[in-house]
């Protein structure tokens, strides 16, 4: 068994909601389509009984963009700072998180923690989040919840956000190393995880369960990334590892790089003696689970399966 003998950050779950509670829905990063949101706004409001606060940047543009970088900032800054919204759900990712991060105001979201959920790009803005140690949701967003084969992914955010704590058990992979883990949850898309190394919310991964996924990257790059980890010790002292999808990969046209997605990550984590599953059903597919980042979370991997379940958040409670 692998073990955490290093310190915890101080994390603090936000309210848990309940219907008639007031959600924000903000594009913080890229640009979107207004039609792309109506369903997944209509599913929060009708199915969930929430009630949905627009953001402004859902009907802007400013290139690739969703508005300038001020107006994204401003714009998700009064979503987190309004005391009658109980959590903010990002839009879509894709990129610009990054160029606003180190200018919001934690300060009222200190006093009065909430729900932000996302994946992909909003992993910037989770890590944020866990420096000031407030729990987030990676998990599907306003444009990717109602997509085809996303029933099991909403309903995981869906418990999770009224408190119901997700359990998931998955299928055995052939690179699993077996063993159990305990620490905080911590991690998602890699490319962003990677790039916010050196950076004020570089996050310390020392007894900590790393989750990873990416989309559309070479596999050199993959394999840079990973070797970026490793140089920056982020893999040395894991409690365990989770692989998620890495879906839509590219390889080079001739000569291949010789190794697919798992192969790359099983070859540099292959000296550490922690437990790592793969094929976690996290990451840019329609079957993306909501994963709390901040949680105390349980990880078994046997050679019949795995098993990840996350710790009453009252035990991590500052």
């Amino acid at each position: 068994m692998s073990q955490n003998n290093h310190s915890v950050n101080p994390i603090v779950f936000p309210p848990f909601l309940k219907p008639g509670d007031k959600v924000g829905v903000v594009a913080p990063a890229s640009v979107v389509r207004y039609d792309d949101l109506k369903e997944g706004i209509a599913m929060l409001r009708d199915e969930w009984e929430l009630e949905v606060v627009e953001g402004t940047t859902l009907k802007s543009s400013f290139n690739q963009f969703s508005a300038t970088d001020e107006d994204r900032l401003q714009d998700l800054q009064r979503m987190l700072d309004d005391p009658e919204i109980k959590a903010v759900i990002a839009a879509r990712g894709g990129y610009g998180c990054s160029r606003i991060i180190d200018q919001l105001d934690y300060s009222t979201l200190l006093k009065s923690p909430k729900w932000v959920v996302g994946f992909s790009d909003l992993t910037a803005l989770l890590a944020g989040l866990y420096q000031n140690g407030i729990a987030g949701m990676h998990a599907p967003m306003a444009k990717s919840i109602t997509q085809i084969g996303a029933v099991e992914a909403a309903e995981s955010l869906k418990g999770a956000l009224f408190g119901n704590l997700p359990v998931y058990d998955i299928s055995a992979h052939e690179l699993n190393r077996i063993g159990e883990a305990s620490g905080q949850l911590i991690g998602g898309n890699l490319c962003l995880f990677a790039h916010l190394i050196g950076s004020p919310t570089d996050t310390d991964t020392n007894g900590k369960i790393l989750f990873i996924e990416d989309v559309n990257e070479y596999m050199y790059n993959l394999d840079r990334m990973m070797i970026q980890l490793k140089r920056a010790g982020k893999l040395d002292h894991l409690a365990g590892l989770i692989v998620g999808q890495f879906s839509d990969m590219r390889d080079n046209s001739s000569p291949s790089f010789g190794k697919d997605a798992n192969e790359i990550i099983a070859e540099h984590t292959s000296t550490y003696k922690y437990p790592v599953c793969y094929n976690f059903p996290v990451g840019h597919v329609a079957d993306n689970r909501t994963m709390i980042v901040g949680a105390t979370a349980h990880l078994a991997i046997t050679k019949e399966g795995v098993q990840l379940r996350f710790q009453n958040p009252s035990a991590d409670l500052v």
